[in-house]
């Protein structure tokens, strides 16, 4: 499965991402004289994730390793705990400057804001609110990312008080959650808003049967790779605009109003 480890090195995306880790200084390197991990054992223990483990250190702060992660012909980077049973996709930043702090150089991205909504492959989308509304938005989100799940609730909320818009629900399953990837084929089967809800709401929803419903995630996932949409929720508004974590009901509105 094509999947995706980055997270843009903006600001503002990072604090929209799931996982942030904020340090005030780096830790000594003794930690290493406890606790090592090396390539072979840190791709046994992601080989549910994928992708190549490039190298392993010790991270720039106490109990995690960073692991410089390639998949797909690009680089980034995982945390995963002395424990070795969490793993984190984000930054580390300095409390006293707010810059990345790293043991691996960081990998150098370029940063999309905006995409062509003509390209978004609507088909592989379940859709809330008025379909034939002439304003559109796209949600790339992640049935068990708990940011979505409240994203979810809003988008309820929006579709109730704004009529004349039309949501698509494009499913994008995050390497992390490796259930949610059954769960976005299974919605793209039915196009059922009830299973939607279902699945939002933490609640359990029948298997996929059907194969082509992979060939629709994974769709989904090369597009979100190819335009700069690296975490979740992602939301395109009608203009293309990028607009990186959750939104509630309100700003949408707000946000929506302000589009010629």
């Amino acid at each position: 499965m094509l999947k995706q480890f980055f997270i843009a090195l903006s600001i503002s995306t990072i604090i929209a991402s799931p996982a942030v880790v904020m340090a005030k200084e780096g830790h000594s390197s003794d930690c290493a004289s406890c606790h090592s991990l090396d390539e072979k054992e840190a791709a046994q223990l992601l080989s549910k994730i994928g992708g190549t483990v490039k190298s392993v250190k010790q991270a720039p702060v106490k109990g995690f390793f960073e692991l410089l992660m390639e998949k797909d012909g690009k680089q980034g980077l995982l945390y995963l705990d002395y424990g070795k049973k969490k793993v984190m996709q984000g930054m580390v930043f300095s409390l006293e400057t707010l810059q990345p702090l790293s043991s691996h150089p960081l990998p150098q991205q370029k940063q999309v804001t905006a995409v062509d909504p003509k390209s978004i492959p609507i088909a592989n989308s379940v859709v809330m609110g008025n379909p034939k509304a002439a304003k559109k938005i796209y949600v790339f989100t992640d049935p068990d990312c708990p940011y979505c799940r409240k994203m979810h609730a809003e988008l309820l909320k929006l579709e109730k008080i704004t009529p004349d818009v039309a949501i698509h629900v494009m499913l994008y399953p995050l390497p992390m959650h490796p259930g949610a990837y059954d769960k976005a084929r299974v919605l793209l089967e039915t196009k059922s808003q009830d299973l939607l809800n279902k699945a939002f709401d933490g609640k359990e929803v029948p298997k996929p049967t059907k194969e082509e419903s992979k060939a629709q995630v994974e769709e989904n996932i090369k597009f979100a790779n190819a335009n700069g949409i690296t975490g979740t929720p992602t939301i395109v508004m009608p203009d293309g605009k990028l607009e990186v974590g959750m939104r509630d009901a309100e700003m949408l509105v707000k946000m929506l109003e302000g589009l010629k």
